[in-house]
């Protein structure tokens, strides 16, 4: 189950007790994988300041969130032919989803806990914000890229009578330069084929004899070439057409035709490099040193085997395409940040509910899927002492709070806030 539940109780003798106890009980019924959640010692601050800050947070969570399933519902659609793959590229910190939460450390580099909570707060709202904005720059560019590749990819696609025939037509099946001749397209029901070759020469005047031949065929039907004289070419149009065949509006332009090849093969090699390089040479050096660390470094220089694993995670990264690259570097870095807008929301929570001195203990807990209904009734009955009114209300949904309005928001004894890994659902 990708579902996990922050929360902390006070962190004084007899909730410490208490902790102990859930972990005994959820331990042996198997209700949940714990673990602690190490979470600094940050600056309080005024009151006043950490209300309006846990407001300010929620909208910063679910701001957070959404901006990851963005990344990731691009990133599945750039690996459009390796989709089972997606969550493998989906780590943090080089690391999977489940260790990065499981043995979470605060960054002090990035957000140094000497500082205020709001300015931490503004230090990671500016950084999924200018996220955001870079995701829209780059996904704007790809779906254009996308947008006129699928333009030009519908026309090599449908029946001879719509798609393009570029890539049917050679220069060696028409007369060119000719001021008298010229050579039609003509579209044949399957049907109708024998009909074709018995009428064509007398649908007009000054038809070419024996000029016809078939260049390309389809369920429908097929492309047949014919020449005929300039001037009787409208003639030749209505009377194919009182006979079913359909004269193409196409006349053989070799730049032209040059020009639309060129222009959907480009397309689709700036498509593909967003994806993967087509340079596979540093792939080629990355799995080695992948592969010689994976078996002891046998056979690999030293200079090869010192280096980190960060070093050959960005080896990795560099041997894929741009968009694709910088799609993982920050979906870890939007991530980090959600993950620390989470601790940092447990702490607020933590303080406004449960006083000073700042004194709690937050826990991370992976419900198992069957027991996710007993292990909420395990920790309502293990912390009820914090909050008797609201263990008693969830005990008796029926049971109303006055003056208690959550707004449908989830609200226990102890502090509580889930996080949802299934981001590619």
């Amino acid at each position: 189950m990708s579902e996990f539940w922050l929360i902390s109780a006070p962190g004084d003798k007899t909730n410490l007790q208490a902790w102990e106890r859930m972990n005994a009980v959820t331990s042996k019924s198997n209700l949940s994988s714990n673990s602690k959640f190490h979470i600094p010692d940050l600056k309080v601050g005024t009151l006043d300041a950490l209300v309006g800050l846990s407001d300010e947070l929620g909208k910063l969570d679910s701001f957070a969130e959404s901006i990851i399933k963005k990344i990731v519902q691009y990133i599945g659609e750039v690996m459009e032919d390796s989709k089972d793959k997606v969550q493998e590229n989906l780590l943090a910190n080089g690391v999977d989803l489940i260790s990065y939460l499981t043995r979470f450390e605060w960054d002090m580099a990035k957000y140094p806990i000497k500082q205020p909570l709001k300015n931490i707060s503004e230090a990671l709202a500016k950084q999924v914000t200018q996220i955001e904005a870079d995701l829209k720059t780059r996904s704007a560019a790809y779906n254009n890229i996308k947008g006129n590749l699928q333009s030009l990819e519908k026309k090599t696609v449908g029946n001879l009578l719509t798609r393009t025939l570029a890539d049917i037509v050679h220069k060696e099946d028409f007369v060119l330069n000719s001021e008298y001749l010229i050579t039609l397209l003509v579209v044949v029901p399957k049907s109708s084929y024998v009909q074709w070759q018995k009428t064509y020469e007398s649908l007009s005047d000054m038809v070419v004899p024996r000029s016809t031949k078939m260049i390309a065929e389809d369920a429908e039907g097929g492309l047949f070439t014919v020449t005929l004289f300039r001037k009787v070419v409208d003639d030749f149009k209505a009377k194919a057409r009182e006979n079913r065949f359909m004269v193409r509006e196409f006349y053989f332009d070799e730049k032209e035709l040059k020009c639309e090849k060129e222009e959907l093969m480009k397309l689709a090699s700036d498509k593909k490099q967003q994806y993967f390089l087509m340079d596979w040479e540093p792939l080629t050096g990355c799995l080695r040193t992948l592969s010689a660390v994976h078996n002891g470094f046998r056979g690999v220089s030293y200079g090869a085997t010192s280096r980190s694993r960060g070093t050959m995670t960005l080896l990795c990264l560099y041997s894929q395409g741009p968009l694709l690259r910088w799609l993982k570097v920050n979906f870890s870095e939007a991530f980090v940040a959600w993950i620390h807008v989470k601790a940092l929301r447990v702490f607020v929570e933590s303080v406004l509910r449960y006083g000073l001195p700042v004194n709690f203990q937050a826990m991370l807990l992976q419900p198992n899927k069957k027991s996710v209904k007993r292990l909420r009734d395990v920790l309502n009955v293990v912390f009820k002492h914090l909050d008797e009114v609201a263990a008693a209300s969830i005990m008796d949904p029926g049971m109303d709070i006055p003056g208690l309005q959550l707004s449908n928001q989830e609200y226990y004894p102890y502090v509580y806030f889930k996080i949802d890994l299934s981001l590619l659902d």
